[in-house]
C-alpha cells in the first residue's frame, strides 16, 4: 500500500474518530451548562426579592445598607472580547473563576487589574458595573474578556476596542 493511500486512510479514521467522540463531549458540556442555568433559576426562586403583604410588595433588601457609589479613577483604552463557560475556553472547572468565585453576569477577565476591581464599559454597556474576577492567557496584556452565559452570545459580541473606566468607591 502506498504511503499516500495509507495517510488518507489514517486521516479519514482520525476524522471519523473525532466526529464520533467530540459530539459526546459537546453534549456533556451543554448538559453541564443547562444544569448551571437551572441551579441559578432555583436560587432566585429560593431567595425571593420581595414579599406580598396585602396588596403591597415589600422589598427584602436592607434599606439601611448604603448602595456603594463609585467615581472614575482612570480611563484605559482596551481590546474587548467575550467568553463563555466552555471547557475549551477555560482551565479547570469552567464555572469557577481564577479568583474562586462562580461565574455570573458582570464577571470580567483581565490580567492588568487586581481581582475585585470594578469597571464600567460605557461605550458598550452604559452604566453597568463589572468586576474583575478572572484571568486570561498571560500574553493578553491590555485586554478584557467579558463573560456571557453561552457561546453564541460570546461569539456575537466579537472584538471591540474602547475605553473602560476603572472605578473607586467614594
Amino acid at each position: 500500500m502506498s504511503s499516500k493511500k495509507f495517510s488518507k486512510i489514517i486521516s479519514f479514521n482520525l476524522l471519523f474518530l473525532m466526529l464520533a467522540v467530540f459530539p459526546v463531549s459537546f453534549q456533556a458540556q451543554e448538559e453541564k451548562i443547562m444544569a448551571y442555568q437551572q441551579e441559578t433559576l432555583q436560587q432566585f426562586e429560593e431567595e425571593p426579592l420581595f414579599v406580598v403583604q396585602g396588596n403591597t410588595l415589600k422589598a427584602l433588601s436592607n434599606p439601611e445598607e448604603p448602595i456603594p457609589e463609585y467615581e472614575v479613577k482612570r480611563k484605559i483604552w482596551v481590546v474587548m472580547t467575550a467568553y463563555s463557560s466552555s471547557v475549551w475556553e477555560t482551565q479547570g472547572d469552567p464555572f469557577i473563576t481564577a479568583s474562586g468565585t462562580r461565574v455570573h453576569w458582570g464577571t470580567v477577565a483581565a490580567n492588568f487589574l487586581p481581582f475585585g476591581t470594578k469597571i464600567k464599559i460605557p461605550s458598550v454597556f452604559g452604566d453597568q458595573i463589572f468586576t474583575v474576577e478572572d484571568r486570561m492567557n498571560p500574553r493578553k496584556k491590555i485586554h478584557i474578556d467579558i463573560w456571557y452565559p453561552n457561546r453564541a452570545q460570546a461569539l456575537n459580541f466579537g472584538v471591540k476596542q474602547g475605553y473602560i473606566e476603572v472605578l473607586e468607591e467614594k
